[in-house]
């Protein structure tokens, strides 16, 4: 199963205007319970995986409205009550200029004793199997390394999208698989940011040696924009090409691979089919409004038009 620990969820509202200058009535209004692990477990429910849980510590009204929403698009959410109000962000599409303007509020503060409820009821969510855990966005490094160090003690495997300080702190504490973006990649690895997008992923796995998935070795994932995405676990490198229409509402679209890439992985796919089905999840997103407000039945569909790129990890030498 997959169980999302969700450190920083937000209420993620979309907004859809004519034109973004005084006064508007919005054309459409989209509300979702949101921050990057609840949008990735959002995915993987509308890809179809069986059954998708997941915790956050939540407050005020904001915190409610996210609990309604992710209880209604199927997610076991279990919820632990927070101190400081939980978040609103909000993206707004200018539909004259085909333009999006995004205000994130800061992630809400979590005391340490409030990141180990989080965690402790993702474990009891997840328990019983070998599950995957997903722990995405901005998370305070030693709560992301607590995180990661306690999974691996039950036995399960963690999905990590994140980035500054909290990154380098969940690889080493043995995350199985983790997906990043160039710039992400580029700033933990310390390299050159033209590096080509197969030597990232390579760099980055070398971080991740020592780490792995309940069923496998480690997964390193770089997001590439035009030049697709590209994932190496050991013995060989893989390469999706970017594909599909470009849609308009990209918020969302990364939390959408991971979730997409994890559905397939935990349902014993192999990793070039989870990486197909994690680059349809990111172009299906981005097609609507609204952060992982996907149509699965199409993402699944375009999958199976794209051709991955396989070559051996000596090929890079």
């Amino acid at each position: 199963m997959i169980a999302g620990i969700a450190l920083s969820p937000a209420l993620d509202v979309t907004y859809v205007v004519e034109r973004l200058s005084g006064i508007q009535r919005p054309l459409d209004v989209v509300r979702v319970g949101g921050g990057k692990t609840l949008n990735a477990a959002r995915a993987a429910r509308a890809l179809g995986a069986p059954r998708v849980a997941a915790s956050a510590a939540l407050a005020g009204g904001a915190g409610a409205d996210i609990a309604a929403h992710a209880r209604s698009q199927g997610l076991d959410l279990r919820v632990v009550d927070g101190q400081a109000p939980t978040r609103t962000c909000v993206s707004i599409f200018d539909r004259d200029a085909s333009e999006l303007t995004e205000i994130y509020e800061r992630p809400s503060p979590l005391s340490d004793d409030e990141a180990d409820a989080v965690v402790d009821a993702a474990l009891l969510a997840g328990a019983g199997g070998h599950s995957w855990f997903l722990l995405s966005g901005g998370i305070a490094p030693e709560q992301a390394r607590r995180a990661v160090a306690r999974v691996r003690e039950s036995g399960g495997a963690v999905a990590v999208d994140t980035h500054g300080a909290a990154l380098p702190a969940a690889i080493d504490e043995g995350a199985g698989l983790v997906k990043v973006n160039r710039s992400e990649a580029v700033e933990l690895l310390e390299c050159a940011p033209d590096a080509r997008g197969q030597e990232l992923v390579v760099g980055l796995h070398a971080r991740l040696t020592g780490s792995a998935g309940p069923d496998g070795p480690p997964i390193a994932i770089v997001t590439d924009g035009t030049d697709g995405a590209w994932a190496f676990d050991g013995r060989r490198v893989l390469r999706a090409p970017a594909i599909g229409p470009v849609g308009g509402f990209p918020v969302g679209s990364g939390d959408s691979f991971l979730g997409g890439l994890v559905t397939a992985i935990d349902a014993g796919g192999a990793l070039p089919d989870a990486l197909a089905l994690a680059t349809a999840a990111g172009v299906a997103n981005a097609q609507l409004p609204g952060a992982a407000v996907l149509d699965g039945a199409w993402a699944r569909d375009l999958a199976k038009r794209i051709e991955i790129e396989q070559r051996a990890s000596n090929a890079l030498r």
